[in-house]
């Protein structure tokens, strides 16, 4: 009888990473530790479905500021698919994708409270939950209730957001430890998230 071949568990944290910073890094650390994960994939979006209107800076800075972020991490990488891809990516679309690139493979993916919250306005969320595992990660304001199956994590609630570094930055105020000091040097070396510098989008 042929030994069978353990799937791999990977963690999925998708975001606009704009930028990248410490409290994605912990919670997908903690996510990865406690659930025992082999991999664990960090994947910028192109355009986010979930909300509406939100610009960000070009993804060539988003997605260089999350490899930056974790390229000291052994079994954290960078997952492409959706800037690739362009537009917007539905999640289920993206799943079945990632299905073809790991075909042994169980997800887990990972969201904030908020994102629990507006769960049933997935697209194909009742076909979605047969194809991932949902982890669902405590945030302050935010409810854990759903109808879905999800497994809940609950961490120590760091308030620290993208939309807080932008406006650290363009007041000039330091964003140290907020960020990997990689991730920093490379926000100041291009000028990223101030006024008047050509890809400025603060708020």
């Amino acid at each position: 009888m042929a030994n069978q071949v353990e799937p791999l568990k990977i963690g999925i944290l998708g975001g606009t990473f704009n930028p990248i910073h410490v409290g994605h890094l912990m919670m997908a650390e903690q996510v990865r530790d406690f659930f025992s994960l082999d991999r664990f994939l960090f994947m910028p979006s192109a355009t986010p479905p979930h909300k509406k209107e939100k610009k960000t800076i070009d993804s060539v800075h988003r997605q260089e500021m999350v490899r930056l972020a974790i390229q000291n991490h052994p079994c954290f990488d960078l997952e492409t698919y959706e800037i690739e891809n362009g537009g917007v990516n539905y999640t289920y679309n993206t799943i079945q994708a990632l299905k073809e690139k790991y075909p042994n493979a169980i997800f887990y993916f990972v969201i904030g409270a908020d994102m629990v919250e507006d769960l049933p306005n997935w697209y194909r969320i009742d076909d979605l939950v047969q194809e991932v595992h949902f982890i669902g990660i405590n945030r302050v304001s935010a409810s854990l209730e759903t109808p879905y199956p999800i497994s809940i994590l609950k961490l120590p609630l760091i308030e620290i957001s993208s939309t807080m570094i932008r406006k650290h930055v363009n007041m000039k105020k330091s964003i140290t430890y907020y960020v990997p000091e990689s991730v920093e040097n490379y926000i100041m070396k291009h000028k990223l998230y101030v006024e008047n510098e050509g890809f400025m989008h603060v708020e």
